[in-house]
């Protein structure tokens, strides 16, 4: 209810905000985060390890993603620049007369590069029926 003031001859509502139970919620508010703060445990998130495989792939296709997006597949001591619809039938031609599992692909990109064109490389592998595929990684000094 607004207070209301008497000045000269008629009666006159004074209009303003009374802050005090505002700042009374707002104290009891931050006491509360600050208690509660310390309380809560932050999220950890599972990460999967680096490691050594159990057994390393008899021969490794490689797929490499070079800074400027241009694709290369290499195969032994074969060296082939290629664009992204040729890169699934060069895979599988190389696994080709290979004991099933035992030809892994590794794909290798630039750090430059996009992640959407990775995935690419990989969502095509995939579609195709490339069973192992792995990332290239080098790890930190």
């Amino acid at each position: 209810m607004p207070s209301v003031s008497q000045r000269g001859r008629g009666r006159r509502t004074i209009n303003e905000i009374n802050m005090v139970p505002f700042i009374d919620v707002m104290l009891v508010l931050l006491i509360i985060f600050m208690v509660t703060a310390p309380l809560i445990a932050p999220s950890v998130i599972d990460l999967p390890s680096v490691g050594k495989a159990k057994t390393q792939p008899d021969k490794v296709v490689q797929v490499i993603v070079s800074r400027d997006e241009t694709l290369e597949v290499r195969s032994g001591d074969k060296s082939q620049p290629m664009n992204l619809k040729d890169i699934a039938p060069a895979v599988l031609q190389a696994q080709s007369g290979q004991a099933a599992g035992s030809v892994a692909v590794v794909i290798s990109a630039d750090r430059n590069v996009k992640y959407e064109t990775v995935v690419k490389v990989m969502d095509t592998l995939q579609r195709a029926g490339v069973e192992r595929v792995g990332l290239s990684v080098q790890l930190a000094p």
